[in-house]
């Protein structure tokens, strides 16, 4: 037994997944102590370190949410928009700090996971490294200091395999952005142009998607006036960054109250 706080990754068979367990389990202040697998996985059933390929680690891999979260004080969740939302509720059943690194949430999703906050603690974001999160500070405080002589553009680059886009980072940009303008993104987003589209529209922030190869996740917010252009470039090139600020944001979150959080928060970043 210990004393740490004990943290359970849901879809640990998964590149993100497994990146989760080895950081949690080369952290001297957390304890691994369970992982999900949907039910019929082959990981089912295992210890998880054999199933990944390695030694024995003494956590088994499960399919049972209910029982496993009930051993968590955080869980940690990277799989998809259905998988999430049921996950917290469990995790606020069971008082475990929630980390969701999901992307691909709707606004009906959204509303979900504020009612499960109010039980308990979840931290939200499209991307959990520190240098993204400036990127969206920076996003939003230049955003506001240019007029919309200046055109807003997200371009962000991931591998072949990501099946959502834009990703959750460019919309966390483009919200910067939204902010930082005074306007609600809904209004002024513009995206997946084609064929004959017209002349740009005053205002708008657009966003362009890159799929291919292994590329870990690129972005890029371009402010183009006649004349003149500002480009804020983010480039991750390791998954860990993701999988370290996670455990930051499920570390921080064991001393806050019930509530919906960013790592803008876990970072001490939000100006709100």
């Amino acid at each position: 037994m210990t004393d740490l706080p004990g943290i359970v990754v849901t879809g640990g068979s998964g590149r993100m997944g497994q990146m989760l367990i080895n950081a949690v389990q080369a952290s001297d202040a957390c304890a691994l102590v369970g992982v999900l697998e949907r039910t019929g996985h082959d990981w089912v059933g295992q210890d998880v370190g054999i199933a990944m390929g390695g030694a024995e680690i003494g956590v088994t891999v499960s399919d049972d949410a209910v029982t496993t979260f009930a051993k968590a004080q955080a869980v940690i969740d990277f799989t998809a928009p259905d998988a999430t939302i049921g996950f917290a509720e469990l995790a606020a059943q069971a008082r475990a700090v929630h980390v969701i690194g999901t992307t691909g949430l709707t606004d009906g999703d959204i509303a979900k996971l504020d009612a499960a906050a109010r039980h308990a603690v979840i931290v939200r974001a499209g991307n959990m490294s520190l240098g993204v999160n400036l990127l969206v500070q920076l996003t939003k405080k230049v955003a506001a200091a240019l007029d919309e002589d200046f055109d807003i553009e997200i371009i962000e680059a991931h591998h072949h395999h990501k099946i959502d886009a834009p990703s959750g980072t460019a919309l966390m940009l483009g919200e910067a952005a939204a902010q930082g303008r005074g306007v609600a993104l809904k209004d002024v987003t513009d995206s997946g142009r084609d064929g004959v589209t017209g002349a740009r529209v005053r205002g708008d922030i657009g966003f362009s998607a890159i799929r291919g190869g292994d590329i870990v996740g690129e972005h890029d917010v371009l402010f183009a006036a006649a004349g003149e252009r500002i480009k804020l470039t983010h480039i991750a090139t390791d998954r860990a960054i993701f999988a370290r600020g996670a455990l930051k944001a499920a570390l921080w979150g064991q001393t806050q109250k019930p509530g919906s959080y960013s790592m803008l928060d876990v970072l001490g970043l939000n100006d709100e």
